[in-house]
Order: structure tokens, then C-alpha cells, then sequence
């Protein structure tokens, strides 16, 4: 007899997983999975032989104790033999990436630890019963239907090697999971409501939301009726595919592309609702608002800064970790991060959950804001999940990018006809409710004076160095209600910010606040009064759509925007700035779709090469088989996952855990209570990214400490007067620059 997985301190190899019990409920389980789009046959094979080499008496031994051993190689080797016909033998090599990766990663196609090496890797002989147990059949391999894109075959084919993975590894995980739990008498809960099933219950939960949600008779609320109702008829007549979502900020967008979610998965019978957003700051904002409208247990929120302790109960919040590896849920709000990266990443944890986004409707909201250097691996990747795997897009903002083909080579496919707004131009007229002033060039001194002559206003500027000085200038000055915004405080502090912003705006109270681009996309906040420094002309909308948000002013609002005598903008900035300067002669409203689109086509045409800055286009190839006649691909999996970064700060984390809750953390870390990875998730509300070189300073001077000794992810602020906040009467942040004049000084502020 031949196993799979032994259980700890128990010699009785009956209640042992044999290995064919598990070979054969990997296959069926990874085939369910591949069979949603066109996969089955492949998904199922890759299952049946990923374990392969535990048909070893080495890996036996393994079992019994002894060292470990490579049983990933054998089956990436066999299907290669296996697949004979010539339509089969391409896909053959691709699967044989997602078995010889299915616990490390997958590998490059050439290289050192390539799967050309593996392929050529001498191993211990199979027992040959393994032939008559699972019987494998490498027929059929290749999915049949598929739309293939002229030159854009290989990175498909790639992209279907991903997919694959994904079925493989969730069900490798999922089996042994339930042979773990049935050996302990339990059963992991992933019971989460079928979207299918439970559909029509969720569309009556926002029917009675809407209806039962207070509205005033203002031609804003009447347009968020004609909007929500325009989407809901087109989410019943349209098929799936790519669609935008035009409306400009304060349209009420967020709950019409939810409207459009639901009302077309019951039209096409789709499986999920993915919302992607491009900030941590506003995800729980966002998932706040779905699980009001559809009630608890429906909406799973995964980000990088989850908080597993807002979860009650030790078993809501295993089902909250078990789910945010296959994102489970009918309903998932996740960031631009989780997922633009996990369809580029070559990691297991990372690439589980990609299949169940087949037959799922997808929205980006605000999808402007995907990283210019990451633009066309990302657009592909769009069109390559509504192409060939049933997925539904829907790209949801007030500043939609120019990305349409044919006039952006290599675009999306988005006529008209797939806008779901009615008629986005009368729109933005209807819904104008400000106007751009130019003011030229100004002195930090002229803007706390335009500040100061505002009972409430916002200024955004482009740096955190320039808030903090225009923050300190305004304070100086005595102006009242005085706030400070920037990513110089941590995600938990920020909220706490806010929260007195939207109070001090709502009691008409003083508020004049001093931030960054942060408080920009999807926040919720409406200012008489707004000034915003050069930027890009998406930045300078999303700006003013802080400004007369609701129309309840008499008159437009004012968005001055102004150039910084004394700050000069970060080189990126200043280069969409110019773009936007040279739209000022050609629209007179900056505002208007068609300005957008004119700016938009500037950005991407000064880009050019560089809206691949990492050439990921270029890392997928299909070339003659060294080992065959065979079209052979030649993929580098672990290259793109390493290049492929959303965000490439190059700034490094320090916690701040002055409150309970990190306090508590790292208390439980030092104890060994609670897993790295897991402290790390908790403590992301708790932490503020700096330069490098600040952090070392910090270090060295003794005001920051490694909470253990050498474990350099965990690095925490010791010095309690570096930070500024409310309980200091103080909404500054961490100050890292007083670093050095504490340790001349000796001082504890």
C-alpha cells in the first residue's frame, strides 16, 4: 500500500490517506474546478498526477520520518511522456508547470531551477502500480472554444496555466484538509451562502434598502434614480463581457454597480461578485455598505490589512481565513492589490482563489487608478477573464481611461454599447456642481491665507512634507478647526480623523484640512471649498469630487488649483500636470468625459513602452520544443510574480502600538500565540511606511526596536513623543525627522 499523508503519532497505517484515495479526490475535485471553463480534462489530470512521486519507497520513508524528498518532479515528467498527440502536447508542458509548482511556486520555463531542469532531472523509479491505480489519459487536454487573440496566444496559454494551477492547488489543499479533519472528528466551515441559490433573496435585501433609505427631492438624489435604474435594465438585457460604468462622483456608483452585480449573476447564473478597490483606507467603507444592504454572512472583506479580531468568535474568524484563501463568499471586497497580483503571481497561497473568479462579475472601482507601469499586463488580464472565462467587468468610475481599442493598441473592447450609465456626457452637465479656477503660483503663506478665509475647506497637496509644513503654518496662524491627513499616521488613526471630519462638516463647525491624494478616490467627504495642487487632470476630478459633493451649495463650487512656489511636485506628478496643462486650450470644461479622454490618450502616447514597464507582455513565448516537434512554451511564471508589483514604494514599515489592540499583538507574537503572518495582518492598521534610511535612523538612535532580535519585518517605534495624535492633541503622525535631534538632545518629547 502506497500513502499520501501519515498522521502524527499514530502507527496504524490503516487511518493513513492511501495515495490513490488522494490522487483520484484531487483529480475530481481540481477537474469540478477546471470545468467552469472548458479546463476539465486538464485540471482533472494535473490533480491525478501531482503527487506522483510519493510512488517512492524515499518519500514512504518520508512518511515514517525521514528526510524530504522531491515527489513534485515525477508527475510534471510523466504527463510530458503521456501526452502524444501534437494538439495535447503543448498544454501537456504548461500543466506540467502548475504540478512541479504546486507547493513552492511555479517555475520559469528555462533557467537553473526551471522546469526544463526538472524535466531533465534523474529520479528515483516509480513503482509501476501506480499505472494500473490511476490509470491516467493525456487526451483532450487542449480547452475547446477558446477565443484566441491573433498574437496574444501565448500569453493566454499562460494565463490558462494559472487557472489551472489554481484548480490544482485548491483542491491538493482541500483534500488533505478533509482527511486531516475527518482523522480529528472535525470539519473545517466553508459554508458560505451560494450566490446562485440565494440570488433573488439578495436583490429583495437591496429593494428594501433602497426603499427604506431617506432621500430628499434634490435633482442630485433624482438623477441617482435614473442612474440606478438605467444600470439595472441594462444588467438584464446585456450579455456578459466588458463594460464601463461613467458617472461622476456623488452619482451614487457604488450602489448601481452593485445593483448591476446582482441583477445580472441572476441573468447569466454567475457564481460571484468580486469588488476590487484601489485603497486600503476605503475597503471597510465600502464592504460597511454591502453588508448593510445585504446582511451579514454575505460579504467577505480581504486586504492586507484585515482585522481578525473585529470578527467575533474563534470559529467566524478560522471561517474568515479559510475563505480568504478561495475567496469562498458570494460577495468579496477585496483591493487592486490582492488582486491584479495574484493573477500575475506564481505562489500557491497567492493563485488558489483564481478559478472561482470564472463566472463572476468583477468591478473596479475607480479603474483609473491602476499603476501606469502595470497598465497593459493588467488590461490583458481583464480581457483574458471575460474572453475565455465567463467573467463579467465592469470598470466603475467618474474619470473612465482612455483604453479602448482600436484607438489604445492592445485595449479592451469598449464600444458604446457596453457603457451602462445613460449618457455619460449629460451626466457630468447634469451633475456639475463645480467649477476649475487656474491660480497660478503660490506661496505657502497666500494658501493658509485662502484657508484661513474659509470656515471649512480642504487643501491637497502632493507630498506629506508639504502637509506637514502647510499644517504647521495654519497652526501657527491660530486658524481654527485645523485637521492634518497623510499617510505620516496609521490606517486606525486616519479613520479616527475622518470620523471627526464628517462630524465637524455635518454641525457646520470649523474644518480646514490639510492632506495628501489619499483622501482623494472613494472618500466620502463634501467641502464648500476645495484647492488642489497640480497633478494629473484624473487627480484634479477626484478632487473636486470632494467639493460640493451632495449640490446643496447656491452656487458652483470653487476648485482652485495651484502650483507650490516652495514644493516642487514629485517628477511623475509633474509630468501629469504638464499633460493636464496641455488640455487647458483645447476644452474649456476640464471636467467634461471628452477632456478625460484627450488626457488619458496625452498620458498613455507620452508612456508608450513604458505602460509595460516590466515587459510581462514579453515573458510568455511558444517556441519549437527542444525536446519534439511540438510547439513548446517558454513561460517565466516566477519571473512575472517577482516584477509584478502594484505598489514599489521603497519605504519600510514601522508599527506604532501605543494603543491596546498592537500592544496585544505583539504580545501574543513574543509569546508565540499567534503566527508571524498572522501578527503581520493585525498590525497593518498599525503601521506607517518610511524611507529607509529613516527607519535606520530610528534604529540606531534607539527611538524604534526589532520586537525580536533580528527579525527585521517586525520593527516598532519605542519613542512615544515621535508620535503625534489626538490623545497629544496633535493630528501630525510620526515625526522620524526629530530622530536625530532627540538623540543630540537626550530628550523625551
Amino acid at each position: 500500500m502506497w500513502y499520501a499523508h501519515s498522521l502524527p503519532d499514530s502507527a496504524d497505517k490503516s487511518r493513513w490517506q492511501s495515495l490513490a484515495s488522494h490522487l483520484k479526490g484531487v483529480e475530481t475535485l481540481s477537474g469540478r474546478s477546471g470545468a467552469k471553463f472548458r479546463a476539465g480534462k486538464a485540471a482533472a489530470l494535473a490533480g491525478l498526477l501531482h503527487d506522483l512521486g510519493k510512488y517512492t519507497p524515499a518519500f514512504q520513508r518520508r512518511l515514517e520520518g525521514a528526510e524530504s524528498v522531491d515527489h513534485a518532479t515525477a508527475g510534471a515528467q510523466e504527463i510530458v511522456a503521456l501526452a502524444t498527440q501534437a494538439q495535447d502536447r503543448c498544454i501537456a508542458e504548461i500543466i506540467a508547470h502548475a504540478i512541479a509548482g504546486h507547493h513552492a511556486g511555479m517555475p520559469d520555463s528555462n533557467g537553473e531551477t526551471s522546469l526544463e531542469a526538472r524535466l531533465k532531472k534523474q529520479l528515483p523509479p516509480l513503482d509501476p502500480v501506480w499505472r494500473k491505480e490511476i490509470a491516467p489519459v493525456a487526451e483532450g487536454l487542449t480547452p475547446e472554444g477558446f477565443a484566441w487573440r491573433g498574437n496574444g496566444r501565448a500569453s493566454q496559454l499562460a494565463f490558462f496555466g494559472r487557472m489551472v494551477f489554481s484548480c490544482l492547488v485548491d483542491a491538493d489543499y482541500r483534500d488533505t484538509e478533509a482527511f486531516y479533519d475527518a482523522a480529528k472528528g472535525e470539519k473545517a466551515d466553508r459554508d458560505w451562502p451560494c450566490l446562485r441559490k440565494n440570488v433573488d433573496d439578495y436583490i429583495a435585501r437591496f429593494d428594501r434598502y433602497m426603499t427604506g433609505k431617506p432621500r430628499e427631492a434634490t435633482p442630485v438624489n433624482a438623477l441617482r434614480a435614473e442612474i440606478l435604474a438605467h444600470v439595472r435594465t441594462r444588467a438584464a438585457e446585456a450579455g456578459r463581457g466588458l463594460f464601463t460604468l461613467t458617472v461622476p462622483t456623488g452619482g451614487g456608483k457604488t450602489l448601481a454597480s452593485l445593483a448591476f452585480a446582482l441583477d445580472h449573476a441572476k441573468r447569466h447564473g454567475l457564481e460571484r461578485i468580486v469588488y476590487a478597490i484601489p485603497f486600503t483606507s476605503i475597503i471597510d467603507q465600502t464592504a460597511g455598505i454591502f453588508r448593510e444592504v445585504l446582511g451579514e454572512g454575505v460579504v467577505l472583506e480581504h486586504h492586507s490589512s484585515i482585522e481578525e479580531d473585529k470578527v467575533s468568535g474563534r470559529e467566524a474568524a478560522d471561517k474568515l481565513k479559510l475563505a480568504m484563501e478561495d475567496w469562498a463568499a458570494p460577495v468579496v471586497v477585496t483591493t487592486n492589490v490582492q488582486l491584479f497580483e495574484s493573477l500575475h503571481s506564481n505562489r500557491p497561497s497567492r493563485c488558489r482563489k483564481l478559478h472561482n473568479l470564472a463566472n463572476s462579475v468583477i468591478v473596479l472601482d475607480e479603474a483609473q487608478t491602476i499603476p501606469l507601469a502595470l497598465l497593459r499586463p493588467c488590461l490583458a488580464a481583464l480581457d483574458e477573464l471575460a474572453r475565455n472565462y465567463g467573467a463579467s467587468i465592469v470598470l466603475c468610475t467618474a474619470t473612465q481611461p482612455a483604453i479602448a481599442a482600436p484607438d489604445f493598441p492592445g485595449g479592451l473592447d469598449l464600444g458604446p454599447e457596453r457603457e451602462l450609465a445613460p449618457d455619460p456626457a449629460r451626466l457630468h452637465r447634469d451633475l456639475k456642481r463645480v467649477r476649475i479656477v487656474q491660480l497660478g503660483e503660490k506661496t505657502d503663506d497666500e494658501l493658509i491665507d485662502a484657508l484661513g478665509e474659509a470656515r471649512q475647506g480642504l487643501m491637497i497637496v502632493n507630498t506629506r512634507k508639504h502637509a506637514l509644513a502647510l499644517y504647521r503654518k495654519a497652526v501657527e496662524r491660530g486658524l481654527d478647526g485645523v485637521v492634518h491627513l497623510t499617510t505620516r499616521q496609521y490606517a486606525a488613526h486616519r479613520r479616527r480623523i475622518l470620523e471627526d471630519v464628517r462630524l465637524r462638516l455635518h454641525d457646520g463647525a470649523p474644518c480646514r484640512l490639510i492632506a495628501t491624494s489619499l483622501v482623494e478616490a472613494g472618500v466620502d467627504l463634501d467641502f464648500p471649498r476645495v484647492w488642489r495642487a497640480e497633478a494629473g487632470l484624473d487627480q484634479i476630478a477626484q478632487a473636486a469630487g470632494r467639493c460640493n459633493r451632495e449640490g446643496k451649495l447656491p452656487e458652483m463650487g470653487i476648485v482652485g488649483v495651484f502650483r507650490s512656489a516652495e514644493h516642487k511636485p514629485p517628477r511623475e506628478i509633474a509630468q501629469l500636470a504638464g499633460d493636464m496643462g496641455r488640455m487647458m486650450g483645447k476644452h474649456a470644461d476640464l471636467l467634461s468625459p471628452e477632456a478625460m479622454r484627450d488626457y488619458f490618450g496625452e498620458v498613455y502616447w507620452r508612456k508608450g513602452e513604458a505602460l509595460d514597464k516590466h515587459k510581462i507582455g514579453e515573458a510568455w513565448l511558444l517556441s519549437r520544443s527542444t525536446r519534439g516537434p511540438y510547439p513548446a512554451p517558454s513561460f517565466d511564471y516566477r519571473t512575472v510574480a517577482e516584477n509584478f508589483r502594484m505598489i514599489e514604494s521603497g519605504m519600510e514599515p514601522v508599527i506604532v502600538a501605543f494603543e491596546d489592540a498592537p500592544r496585544e499583538v505583539l504580545e501574543k507574537l513574543s509569546r508565540g500565540f499567534v503566527s508571524a503572518g498572522a501578527a503581520a495582518r493585525k498590525l497593518q492598521n498599525y503601521i506607517v511606511q518610511v524611507p529607509p534610511k529613516a527607519r535606520q535612523r530610528l534604529l540606531d538612535n534607539k527611538h524604534a526596536v526589532f520586537v525580536e532580535e533580528g527579525q527585521g519585518q517586525f520593527v516598532k517605534l519605542d519613542t512615544r513623543g515621535l508620535y503625534k495624535d489626538d490623545a497629544m492633541r496633535e493630528d501630525i503622525g510620526l515625526l522620524w525627522e526629530d530622530a536625530d535631534y532627540l538623540a543630540l538632545e537626550n530628550t523625551f518629547i
